[in-house]
This record gives structure tokens, sequence and C-alpha cells, in this order.
């Protein structure tokens, strides 16, 4: 007898958990550093541009796969695909990927909930910036520290998607969601109310082009394409799974703009947050994770109740991360359960002890395997493992998405917009097919050979 495929409950179910999927850390630490870097405001429109012209059609396409399939990735393109093709064949690597993915993830959400609790207890309080700095370093250089938080992650993780699709997964998704909605608002509300803040809020709200063009518009185009086109998790069926669980009532199109305009209100509500709370405290918004667990820490310290905002602050990054990882662990779940017949929470377990042990390399590569350098001085696992996700399999599958989506060797563009505009809504821009079948791919194919260039060539 065929199982009954689990659906979710609501549409405000789906929108949520496509956008906790979408939204990661990428949207908090890096979103304003580029911003900063770029020019401000200028940058932000570039961002915006593309996100409409690549990160919109593609993640439409993402959804029209899974719901069109009503599978998983691991085997929704070999529901779609014309006899005698083999698309099908990414469907496994996609699978790896988001493996990959979650086994440098759960490490840094690791960092987040500690920092959580350290900020809750008054760890910070009293120390100066080197004190703050040595937090890091000491958690860096504790691996039996570092192995109990990814693994409290990965469990708060798995634990909804353990209870099922609607009473885990939707309903967790909702509640964090909602907290990280609120909590970001209130901390762009406090750094907005910051006395010398003024001058972080012009800088990042008013264009500079003259800052872009010393820095370099093709620069500044590329790290906005990066952005717009990362940030949306595409690429690798991460996305697409929600689709599978979603009814024909609303056009894809209508969905992916809600999703995507979710998305971008937290990365620009990250920017009202941090720009102003440095330019309050004369701190500069340095980039990856000296930002987050070093610059804003100290931010904190000498800000009015710096204990109780560093607390909320983290607690918000903790809920994106976690709103990340239960979206990501569904996805690999279900696929265990639609291909390999495995019941949902013997995978959930399953998964939960082989994740746990693939995120090891990444916390020894701070400590233990140190040495381990694959890009040369000053890199580790962490950066092989985000390499392998981010410069290949998301800008790969998108490649693949598209041309299957778009042209007559896959599913082709007539299956595709039939999927994507069933039911009302926003209809997708059929005007331009041409864009679709020959600049995105190009433009897709831009960013994967800049990203291998960058740390192979230059």
């Amino acid at each position: 007898m065929e199982r009954k495929r689990e659906t979710l409950k609501s549409r405000l179910g789906f929108i949520l958990l496509s956008a906790g999927c979408a939204i990661g850390l990428g949207n908090v630490w890096r979103f304003p550093y580029i911003t900063g870097r770029y020019g401000g405001a200028a940058f932000v429109l570039i961002y915006l541009l593309f996100l409409i012209i690549m990160g919109l059609p593609i993640m439409v396409m993402e959804f029209s796969i899974g719901r069109a399939s009503k599978q998983n990735i691991g085997l929704a393109l070999k529901t779609l695909e014309p006899k005698h093709t083999k698309w099908h064949i990414y469907g496994p690597i996609a699978i790896i990927g988001n493996y990959v993915l979650m086994i440098f993830y759960t490490t840094i959400s690791g960092w987040l909930i500690s920092y959580f609790f350290y900020s809750l207890r008054g760890d910070f309080s009293g120390l100066d910036t080197a004190g703050v700095g040595q937090v890091f370093t000491t958690l860096l250089q504790s691996p039996w520290k570092m192995i109990f938080w990814m693994v409290l992650a990965t469990l708060l993780g798995f634990l909804p998607v353990a209870k099922g699709l609607q009473n885990g997964v939707e309903k967790i998704s909702k509640w964090i969601m909602s907290g990280l909605l609120a909590l970001i608002l209130l901390l762009a509300i406090n750094s907005l109310t910051l006395k010398g803040g003024s001058q972080g809020l012009r800088f990042y709200l008013l264009p500079d082009f003259k800052r872009m063009t010393e820095t370099g518009l093709f620069s500044a185009i590329y790290a906005a394409m990066g952005q717009a086109f990362f940030t949306l998790s595409i690429g690798i069926g991460s996305i697409s799974i929600f689709g599978s669980y979603i009814g024909r009532d609303k056009t894809l199109t209508g969905e992916s703009v809600r999703v995507i305009a979710l998305d971008t209100f937290v990365a620009l509500c990250s920017g009202l947050i941090i720009f102003p709370a440095c330019s309050a405290f004369a701190v500069e918004p340095n980039a990856g994770p000296s930002l987050i667990f070093i610059t804003l820490p100290n931010i904190f310290n000498q800000m009015a109740g710096g204990r109780v905002w560093g607390s909320l602050f983290f607690a918000f990054m903790s809920f994106a991360a976690l709103s990340t990882l239960i979206a990501v662990f569904e996805n690999i779940v279900s696929y265990w359960i639609d291909v390999h017949h495995v019941e949902r929470k013997k995978a959930c377990l399953y998964n939960g002890i082989v994740i746990a042990a693939l995120s090891l390399p990444c916390i020894l590569g701070f400590n233990v395997l140190a040495g381990f350098q694959p890009f040369g001085p000053g890199s580790g696992i962490l950066d092989l493992e985000d390499f392998i996700v981010s410069s290949t399999l998301l800008p790969l599958g998108s490649l693949i998405f598209t041309i299957f989506c778009c042209t007559r060797y896959g599913w082709g563009w007539n299956n595709f917009i039939s999927e994507a505009d069933a039911g009302s809504g926003l209809k997708f821009p059929k005007v331009l097919k041409f864009y679709f079948q020959w600049i995105l791919p190009a433009l897709i194919l831009v960013l994967f050979t800049k990203g291998y260039w960058d740390i192979f060539v230059r």
C-alpha cells in the first residue's frame, strides 16, 4: 500500500518554513559587512536587482520541481525527467550537499547558542576587547566544549522534525520565525535610538556610488550577485521540499516573492542593528565570525542594558540558525522516508548520529587538525566544506535546475510554466523566456567560475 505523503497545514507555515530555510547566518554577519565595504545603500540597490533577476526565478523553479513531483529532490528529477535522460543523477548529489552544509552549520549554530548562554549569565561583563576575544579563542581551542554545543544544536534541530511535518516542523518553525522577527525589530529599534548612531544610519541608507567605484564597480556587482544568489540557499533542493508539501491554489512566483521579501527584510534589518551600533561606539563592522563573536559583544558591553541586549541578539541569531537547521534536516529526513522508506523517528535518530559524527572534522579543524589548511594559511576544514557547498553545489545545482526547467532537454518550459502559474497570484514572466534560457545560465556560470578563480588562480 502506497504511503500517503504528508502536507503542510497552512500557507503561512509554507512561507515561514521556506523563509526560515533561506534566512541564515549570511543575512546577519555577511550582508552588513559587504554592504559597508561596497558603498552602503548603493550596494543594496544592486543586491536587490540581482535578487529579482537571479534569486527569484531559480526559487520558483525549485518550488515548481518540488510541487510537480511531490517528491524530495532525491526523486524529484527522476519523476519529471524525459525518458532515457540522466537528470536524476544530481538528486543524490544535492542530498550530499545538504549533509555537507549541515556538518559545518551545526558547529556555527553551537557557537551562537553558547554565546546566548554566555551573555545571559553575564560572562562578558567587565571584559575589555582582548578579554572578549579570548572567550572566542578559548571556545575554538576546546573541542569538547564545541562538541557539546554542536550536539545540542543538532538535537534542537532534529526534535521538531521527529515530531512530524505539521505538529513538529511547521508548528515549531512558526514560533521560531515569529520570535526571530519580533527580536530583530526590537534590536533594530534599540540601535536606531543610540546616541551617535545616525552617522552609521546615513552611511547604510544613503547611496555612495563614489565609494563603490573606489572599491571597484565590477567587484561590487559580483559581490551583490553572489550575496543575492547564496542568501536563498537555492541549488541543493532544500527549498524544493516545501514545494512538494503544498497544493496548487497559489502561483509559485507570488509565494516566492513573499519568501524572498521576508529574507530581505531580515538582511536589511540586520544592517539597521549593526551600522548604528558600530557608529555609536566608533567600532568598524568587521567581517565574518569576528563581527558576531568579538565586535558585537564589545559593543553590548558598552551599551546601557548591554547584557539584556546581547542576550536578545544571540537569541535572535540562534533562532536564525535553528530555522535553517530544521528546514534542511526535514529535507534530509524526507529523503530517507521517500527513497529508503525509513520511518521518520528512526531517520531522525540515524541522521542525528551521522551528522554529529561528520561534524567532528570541522570542530577539530580549529584545534587538533589546525595544521590542515586546504586553501593556504588561515584556512581550515570549515572553509573547505563551505567551498564545496557555496562555490560548487549551489551554483551547479541552480544551473541544472535552470536548464532542466527552461529547455526541451529537461522537464521543459511549458511544463514548468504550467506548474509555476497554477493557482491565483503573480504569474511567471513568460515574455522573458530568452533571458531564462540563455542569460540566467550565463550569470550562474560567471558566479561558478569566479568562485573557483578566486580560490585557485588569484
